[in-house]
């Protein structure tokens, strides 16, 4: 085991608080967990500080998708590069854009269709032209088209496992009959089931796995196995779960939690509590190289390059750690972004430092 020190584990509340990746987060930051246009700023012209816009924008969610593409969904606009981060084009929520003046956030990719991406809106600006809803992509985010509008704030989105076009939502103020699937992309919506939880704060389709999916949040995890009809509470988690990823088809699942890092290596039947010194927000992991896992505090990034049993903490960069992803062909091409104002940077090559990839103005 390394020898770094971590900080004491934060109680359940001040880890959520941490979690910026998490929608718990993102609603308090954004304007409460049920946002609507009247509690969104009035809109205004401010002036751009880089090329993601002014110093109020703040990252939602980050995807690394094959061949250097990567998404980024922020409080004002959705962008994305197709040279890993070299160059990047707002493709979203801009001036004559679709969704313009509203948020993106829970960025989702379909397991079984690597060009199918969905993302959720919200108001950012008051009064605004853009609709609010469930928009989707056929083309890994260079084009968008509404799927399905909304006056009720969802709370998450994740892509489904069964087929191409299945997709979940989770609706808040609904509890534990929240959940919400769709088998043609979003268009019509019905309910699988009941949840075990009256809260949820995510939801993972397991790859390669038709049907199953993981459910968590402050009251645990719970597994379904026939789409969300009937779940099981899975046990010996001692806490609230607040992150989960996988690399892809039968490869390890990890989960972030109050008692620390776990990992399950049976498509998420059972978790193993693999490392108890420290929890992370973000946990990213790329299909090549699936024990390399990377994660985050509120202040720093980590690496652990043995199935999350140890952890070793990357160079410090300044600011506000918003979202890590990772190349899913590369292991070693991490990717982070930034808050207020958002920011991109690559970790160097050998992890010496991290490399800006931020446009100008």
């Amino acid at each position: 085991m390394n020898n770094y020190k971590f900080p004491r584990r934060p109680n359940r509340w001040c880890l959520i608080s941490l979690l910026l990746s998490s929608l718990l987060v993102l609603f308090a930051a954004c304007g409460g967990d049920n946002t609507t246009a009247t509690s969104t700023q009035t809109a205004v012209t401010p002036t751009p500080v880089n090329g993601f816009g002014t110093a109020a924008n703040h990252v939602h969610a980050m995807l690394a998708l094959p061949d250097h593409v990567l998404v980024l969904a922020t409080h004002y606009g959705l962008f994305r590069s197709e040279d890993g981060g070299t160059t990047w084009k707002e493709v979203a929520g801009g001036p004559n854009q679709l969704m313009q003046g509203l948020m993106t956030y829970s960025l989702t990719i379909s397991p079984l269709d690597p060009n199918r991406l969905y993302v959720l809106t919200q108001a950012a600006v008051n009064p605004h032209p853009g609709i609010l809803g469930l928009y989707t992509s056929a083309d890994q985010g260079q084009t968008w088209q509404l799927a399905m509008p909304t006056s009720t704030s969802i709370y998450t989105a994740e892509a489904g496992n069964a087929t191409p076009n299945d997709v979940y939502i989770y609706l808040s103020t609904l509890g534990a009959s929240g959940l919400q699937v769709s088998r043609d992309a979003g268009q019509h919506f019905s309910s699988p089931g009941k949840l075990p939880f009256g809260r949820i704060l995510g939801l993972l389709s397991i790859p390669g796995a038709a049907g199953q999916l993981l459910a968590y949040g402050s009251d645990g995890m719970a597994r379904s196995t026939d789409g969300g009809a009937h779940w099981q509470v899975l046990q010996g988690l001692n806490g609230g779960i607040y992150e989960v990823t996988t690399a892809g088809p039968h490869s390890p699942i990890y989960a972030s939690g109050d008692a620390g890092i776990f990992a399950s290596h049976d498509g998420g039947k059972t978790f193993t509590l693999v490392y108890s010194q420290g929890s992370f927000a973000s946990l990213t992991v790329s299909s090549t190289q699936p024990q390399i896992i990377y994660g985050k505090t509120g202040t720093t990034t980590y690496r652990s390059s043995d199935g999350g049993h140890t952890w070793k903490a990357l160079p410090h960069i300044s600011g506000n750690l918003a979202v890590l992803a990772v190349d899913p062909n590369n292991a070693s091409q991490v990717y982070l972004s930034l808050s207020y104002p958002t920011a991109m940077y690559q970790l160097k090559p050998n992890s010496t430092g991290w490399q800006s990839l931020t446009p100008q103005t």
